[in-house]
């Protein structure tokens, strides 16, 4: 069962999609707030959820705020940014803080659910066009010389099977490995790239740096 908590002050947005992912068998969404403050004094009495789904304009403290702090606190919460808003700064800025994921709004109630169990799965979900986005911003000009990164030929294909969106166990059968292999690789590459989440990896690899 994924425990998702929810950070949006639209209440009828944020009411659909608390009922519509609290039907489904597989998940459990039983808390839903409207700020950041909010759900961080539900943090300090309650379990932690496995997924946030967040939006970034909030009463109070901003989302991309809200991300640093949670991450801090709970590292082990993946959040999922689920907003209006698609220009780059703002997306980088998101995963740079910590996001795992990036959905826009629009994004169907069952794309929700699939983005989430490929979240605990080992991805890292985008709606297309925030992927887009991304790589026109950070690949612009494109850099000819990389920095040295020290990255093995196969961490580096771990790295691009990242930046596709494919989790941990898509990227074990692209490559015929294990996904216990995966998860060493990775390992290594937040060592080597001195990083602590898949999105940090992607987006120093959409920058150019590896």
């Amino acid at each position: 069962m994924i425990k998702i908590g929810i950070v949006e002050d639209n209440i009828k947005i944020r009411n659909l999609i608390q009922r519509y992912l609290d039907m489904q068998d597989e998940l459990d969404c039983k808390i839903a707030v409207d700020s950041v403050e909010e759900m961080l004094e539900h943090l300090k009495e309650y379990d932690a959820p496995d997924v946030l789904l967040m939006d970034i304009q909030l009463p109070g403290m901003s989302g991309i705020e809200g991300i640093e702090i949670i991450k801090k606190d709970y590292p082990d919460i993946e959040i999922l940014m689920l907003t209006i808003y698609h220009d780059s700064h703002k997306i980088f800025d998101s995963l740079v803080a910590g996001a795992s994921g990036y959905l826009l709004k629009h994004t169907s109630l069952p794309e929700i659910k699939e983005s989430v169990e490929n979240l605990m799965e080992g991805g890292a979900p985008m709606s297309p066009q925030i992927a887009r986005k991304v790589i026109e911003h950070f690949n612009k000009p494109i850099k000819e010389k990389k920095n040295d990164s020290s990255l093995t030929a196969r961490e580096q294909d771990i790295v691009n099977g990242l930046v596709d969106g494919l989790s941990y166990k898509m990227i074990a059968d692209r490559f015929d490995i294990s996904i216990d292999t995966v998860r060493a690789h990775i390992r290594n590459i937040y060592k080597k790239l001195h990083v602590n989440s898949k999105a940090q990896v992607i987006a120093k690899s959409l920058r150019g740096e590896i």
